[in-house]
């Protein structure tokens, strides 16, 4: 098929053309020529029918410098485009004066405090300005090798640098930012890129932004870390919630069972065995709960000193015989407020770790310092408020832990022992009870030479408060037949089938429901006496405390027990407006249940 158009006759584009003495020609927009002047097939050497055989670069821009494939060699000249008629284009070609391979940069590039590059479209550097040589650590300006290449300068990117800085002069993509490292720094400096497209003098490149980007990439891998950590501690809190419903229900029906058999009976042995089994598997969430700061703690005002000195001939025998342990008490040393168990728990946590990483014997020392901070200290993410401090140290010269596993120590389950040595919980478990203590823990390691740990408790000035303790367990209130109605409601059904078992073999009413919506319908009925609400914390719909407070307006003499596998502090504030309250934390045994309840009533 043939087109036919009319062709206007134009000096230029015409047969006029012939006589100019620029190289000229026609093209489609397909990139076919449909015309060349005799000044340019005498440049080319002969007529070519496309603009691919004539240019290097498929990006033609009008007005920058061009290399076009001539008969002797490539040439590079300024292109012009004028508009020609029926969508033709009219490409001419200006001669490219004279000028130095090496740029010379103009005063305010040069000083501009940007760091600023100039690269070739094939990513050879043109120009650095000051301020880029001094990032990169280039030569000075007069020695800056036009060898130099952008792959040689940054790395990190995913793919080829180059690839980028093509995409870019290609218009393939219209510039952007990424965050690479300078070669010539190491991994460890991170570098904010931005590539522009420009015409420099004629010239296609790209122009190239640098921003120290360190602190921001330590910043994000700092907050990255908080976040995973979080993240782990909220993970650890749940599981450790429904594991605690899960070992309510064992170990009560066990306890159960164990009623019912005498020691001198042949299954009485097995239920001891899952009895101390479900310890143990509540002991190991105990320390999840610890990590997630979800533990149920007793603080009270304790005196470092007292602590240390009566846990020491129990460290002692912990540290074995070729392990000396030393300690060093600062005699000014005030009282913190903590749960003296879980900070024991801390302490033997340190050391037990501190003698592992002696492999041929040492040291252990443990020291205790009154610090007074009179700024804010910013150390690992944290930030230790100005005040008074009790401060803690224990230390080893033992192996040593290496830079890249310190920020990972305090994580649960990860460990540098060998299998079967550890859980991985003991750093993780001290971390959750200092932080939830209202401390802050430190670590410093050289590898090689040894491991310190450092505790900031803050000094309690004020004094105990007599506070309502929780009921404990006490023989003679279990065995004694129980007199009353209690309404129980738990959503966990092995939980409540327990629980109703142990309080009716009391010799106590139970009225079950599953949930809070279930416990106020039976509470509607005005000649129902109920004398004690055992209800959990944290069911679907309506949460214990909101039931509880909604029932107490209409009954407010009920005393109230609450259960959660959580902590205490999830409930203390809604507890607080609740009065004739007590906590009760899973998972509990049939003894425990039956003595809060009857401590309760009486």
């Amino acid at each position: 098929m043939w087109r036919l158009e009319e062709f206007h006759d134009r000096s230029s584009a015409g047969r006029g053309a012939e006589a100019l003495s620029l190289p000229m020609l026609t093209a489609n927009k397909a990139g076919v020529v449909l015309f060349t002047n005799d000044a340019m097939r005498r440049l080319l050497g002969g007529r070519p029918k496309r603009l691919d055989r004539i240019f290097t670069s498929t990006a033609l821009h009008s007005g920058e410098e061009v290399e076009v494939a001539a008969a002797d060699g490539p040439v590079r000249a300024i292109l012009a485009e004028v508009e020609g008629t029926g969508e033709r284009r009219e490409l001419y070609l200006l001669p490219v004066s004279k000028r130095p391979d090496d740029d010379r940069m103009l005063a305010d590039f040069e000083h501009v405090p940007v760091a600023l590059l100039k690269f070739a479209p094939n990513g050879a550097l043109r120009v650095a300005n000051k301020a880029a040589r001094d990032l990169l650590r280039l030569a000075d300006a007069d020695s800056v090798a036009c060898s130099d290449m952008m792959h040689d300068l940054f790395e990190g990117l995913g793919r080829p640098v180059a690839d980028w800085l093509s995409d870019v002069v290609s218009e393939r993509i219209p510039g952007g930012t990424e965050m690479l490292c300078a070669r010539k720094l190491g991994n460890e400096v991170f570098l904010q890129v931005t590539l522009r497209r420009i015409a420099d003098l004629g010239r296609p490149g790209v122009l190239a932004v640098l921003q120290d980007a360190t602190a921001l990439k330590t910043l994000e891998a700092q907050f990255v870390q908080s976040q995973k950590m979080q993240a782990i501690g909220q993970l650890a809190g749940g599981v450790a919630h429904d594991f605690n419903n899960l070992l309510t229900a064992i170990s009560g029906h066990c306890d159960l069972l164990l009623l019912r058999h005498a020691s001198t009976d042949p299954e009485y042995a097995d239920l001891i065995q899952i009895h101390q089994n479900a310890n143990r598997a509540a002991a190991l969430v105990g320390q999840l709960l610890a990590f997630s700061r979800k533990q149920t703690l007793k603080p009270e005002r304790i005196d470092l000193q007292d602590v240390l000195s009566d846990l020491a001939h129990l460290l002692n025998r912990l540290v074995g015989e070729r392990v000396k342990l030393r300690l060093a008490h600062a005699g000014d040393l005030g009282a913190i407020r903590a749960d003296k168990r879980q900070l024991e728990q801390v302490i033997m946590n340190l050391v037990v770790n501190a003698r592992d990483a002696l492999v041929e014997g040492g040291t252990i020392r443990i020291e205790t310092e009154a610090l007074t901070l009179r700024q804010e200290m910013r150390r690992d993410r944290a930030v230790v408020p100005a005040g008074d401090y009790a401060l803690i140290r224990v230390s080893d010269g033992g192996c040593g832990i290496p830079t890249e596993r310190l920020q990972k120590i305090f994580e649960p389950f990860y460990t540098t022992k060998r299998v079967g040595e550890g859980t991985g919980l003991g750093l993780s478990t001290a971390y959750g009870i200092v932080k939830q203590s209202g401390g802050f823990i430190f670590v410093d390691s050289t590898e090689g030479e040894g491991t310190t740990f450092q505790l900031y408790f803050p000094i309690y000035h004020g004094t105990d408060l007599a506070e309502p303790a929780s009921p404990q367990p006490q023989r003679n209130l279990v065995m004694r037949q129980g007199q009353g109605v209690v309404l129980l409601v738990e959503d966990e059904a092995p939980v409540r089938a327990f629980a109703s078992r142990a309080l009716r073999l009391r010799g106590y009413t139970v009225l079950e429901a599953e949930n809070a919506e279930e416990a106020l319908r039976t509470l509607e009925d005005p000649a129902l006496v109920v004398d004690v609400f055992v209800t959990d914390v944290v069911m679907p719909g309506m949460d214990g405390p909101s039931w509880v407070r909604q029932a107490l307006e209409t009954r407010p003499n009920v005393k109230v027990i609450f259960v959660s596998g959580y902590a205490e502090e999830a409930l203390s504030e809604g507890q607080a407006r609740i009065p004739n309250s007590t906590f009760l934390p899973k998972p509990f045994s049939l003894s425990d249940l039956t003595a809060t309840v009857q401590g309760q009533m009486h």
